[in-house]
């Protein structure tokens, strides 16, 4: 009789492995890796696969050896962080007839600050995620070419510096990685002794996924409230996996996606335009109709624990600003832009409340409960020497129909 598996009791012991090697910053992150591990023995139950991405601001924070132990624990594991382009796509046709499960270390060889980036890669990495998914390519010699579709669906796992691509960034499960600190302490990674204990759970984990593969495929797993569109896709497989194990996995598993979703939209790199909005709303405007742009950005240079006085290695600009707000659109569908502004005798460029007040009610938080002064105790200047609150008193005053409302181009 084929042996019965303890799927809960199963992820405990996956779970404890990771801690034996592994200071995760969360809680919430050894529920995921666990869970992770798992579902690479399921992907064809899914719709998607989520990348698991393990970042930090510095080297020696553990991400590799996150990877060495993902690395004995998911099938057919594939390390390649010099892999070309042409032996991704190939290798998730089939290395030796089997699809891998790609490590990927040092991506921010490809992705970071200082790389050249690589396009192709990126896209490899976004149609992976969805089942089904294929890169095209020409094969054959000179003027003998054809077609041919690769197939790109396979699990991911990434260890790098910094971030990553905005596409990637958000179908990944985001682990922030830190340095231990002087009281924390794990085993050291002994290569021969532990990749077998790791493949022995591995096969363990292999037979269990075989037994529950036709329940997974069938589940359509309750999301947390608030967890929906891409997180919901990101998160979806892992909650499967969590019901299948039952215990308290499933209760375990929508807590961390809420904990892990939350952390990920709070460092996300394209929430930065989110970020921009909402100090607007809730630090710059603060009820006001309409504002200087020299008055929004003195307002923003001054703000505490900001970005906006290093966006890449420079001070948020006029032209910054325009570019970041002309991704969203007023309520009648243009982009925000720039517009003439009546202060007493001069018409200086700014911006309007009511051009964004649509993106305000569409990205941004609930509104605000911080006291005003946050936004005013520095009282920045703007341009000949009038502060932020003496430009917005000076239109205040300012009677509607003696403002321009000139749009401009570029």
């Amino acid at each position: 009789m084929p042996e019965t598996i303890d799927g809960a009791a199963l992820l405990d012991e996956i779970e404890a492995f990771h801690r034996r090697f592994n200071i995760f910053p969360l809680e919430a992150a050894y529920v995921a890796v666990a869970l992770w591990d798992a579902h690479a023995h399921l992907l064809d139950s899914f719709d998607a696969t989520p990348r698991i991405a393990f970042l930090s601001p510095e080297p020696g924070s553990g991400k590799s050896r996150a990877l060495d132990v993902i690395e004995t624990l998911v099938p057919n594991s594939m390390a390649a962080v010099d892999a070309s382009q042409s032996a991704l796509f190939r290798s998730v046709a089939g290395v030796d007839g089997e699809r891998p499960t790609i490590l990927f270390d040092e991506i921010d060889t490809i992705f970071g600050p200082k790389a050249a980036g690589d396009e192709n890669l990126r896209k490899f990495l976004n149609a992976g995620h969805t089942r089904g998914r294929k890169m095209y390519r020409c094969v054959g010699d000179g003027a003998n070419q054809s077609v041919e579709g690769f197939p790109a669906y396979c699990a991911v796992a990434l260890a790098g510096l910094g971030s990553l691509p905005d596409t990637v960034f958000t179908r990944s499960v985001i682990i922030r990685m830190r340095k231990k600190a002087p009281n924390e302490k794990c085993e050291p990674w002994r290569e021969r002794i532990h990749r077998k204990q790791g493949h022995a759970l591995r096969d363990r984990l292999a037979t269990w996924a075989n037994s529950v593969r036709e329940q997974v495929t069938g589940a359509w797993p309750t999301m947390p409230d608030g967890v929906s569109d891409r997180p919901a896709d990101v998160w979806e497989p892992l909650l499967s996996v969590a019901e299948a194990a039952g215990g308290d996995w499933p209760e375990r598993a929508r807590a961390a996606c809420l904990e892990l979703v939350a952390a990920a939209k709070e460092n996300d790199a394209s929430s930065l335009g989110i970020r921009l909005l909402t100090d607007l709303r809730d630090q710059v405007f603060r009820g006001e109709e309409r504002m200087p742009t020299a008055a929004i950005l003195e307002c923003l240079l001054r703000m505490d624990d900001a970005p906006w006085g290093d966006m890449d290695g420079k001070p948020i600009t006029s032209r910054m600003l325009s570019q970041m707000l002309g991704q969203y659109v007023t309520a009648a569908n243009k982009p925000i832009k720039p517009r003439g502004i009546r202060v007493g005798s001069a018409t200086p460029k700014g911006y309007y409340a009511e051009d964004l007040a649509d993106a305000w009610a569409r990205y941004c938080p609930p509104h605000s409960q911080k006291s005003a002064t946050s936004a005013t105790s520095a009282t920045p200047q703007v341009s000949g020497g009038e502060s932020v609150a003496a430009t917005a008193t000076a239109i205040r005053h300012t009677p509607a129909d003696t403002a321009t409302h000139p749009t401009l181009t570029g």
